[in-house]
């Protein structure tokens, strides 16, 4: 190959959920801009939290729960993490919609509340929440850096009681929102699917 117009290509296997996997192709040229071209996946369902911080857990029990839920259904992923901010880049690239799955604690509303936001909101919504902090700056980012970003993201935040004591149990007003909690995430999926085939 001649030295000039030498093309540098680079692979990444991201894995993703049911060993299936994502491939981006990042093709440097002298001259040229950086292009990214990802495998065409829909829509993504992240779960945030720690499953050992008592109702911290509630963002991956409601991935879990999905994802059997989700079973076999084209163009859904289900992904779950204890990784935050700019950390999350590397799950959101490649998505036409992307939704997460959270605690938050407002001292606001009762336990067990859902919290329905869009990355614009996000700064309205206090209180102590580590996990989707920054997702709005994190989706600017990779736009800048010409990755393919989701254009439709919905985070589900729901009100917690204990999201610090050392446990694997929820308390009982956060658990017992689960089920409301997964029909709204279903909804929105559902809807996501219905504008990424449009």
């Amino acid at each position: 190959m001649p030295a000039q117009g030498h093309m540098l290509l680079q692979t990444w296997i991201q894995p993703i959920a049911h060993r299936r996997y994502a491939i981006y192709r990042l093709c440097l040229e002298a001259g040229d801009e950086v292009t990214l071209a990802p495998v065409s996946l829909k829509t993504l369902v992240l779960g945030l939290g720690n499953d050992i911080l008592s109702d911290d857990a509630v963002g991956l029990i409601l991935a879990r729960r999905l994802a059997k839920e989700l079973s076999g259904i084209d163009g859904v992923e289900v992904r779950e993490t204890m990784e935050m901010g700019l950390a999350l880049l590397d799950f959101l690239v490649g998505y036409d919609a992307v939704l997460i799955l959270d605690a938050i604690q407002t001292g606001q509303v009762p336990p067990g509340t859902l919290h329905e936001v869009d990355p614009q909101e996000l700064g309205a919504l206090t209180g102590r929440t580590p996990h989707f902090v920054g997702v709005g700056e994190t989706l600017a980012l990779g736009r800048q850096l010409g990755l393919r970003m989701p254009d439709q993201v919905t985070v589900l935040a729901v009100e917690v009681e204990d999201p610090f004591t050392l446990g694997t149990q929820m308390t009982p007003a956060v658990d017992d929102a689960v089920p409301r909690v997964m029909e709204r995430a279903l909804a929105v999926i559902r809807e996501g699917l219905g504008k990424a085939a449009a």
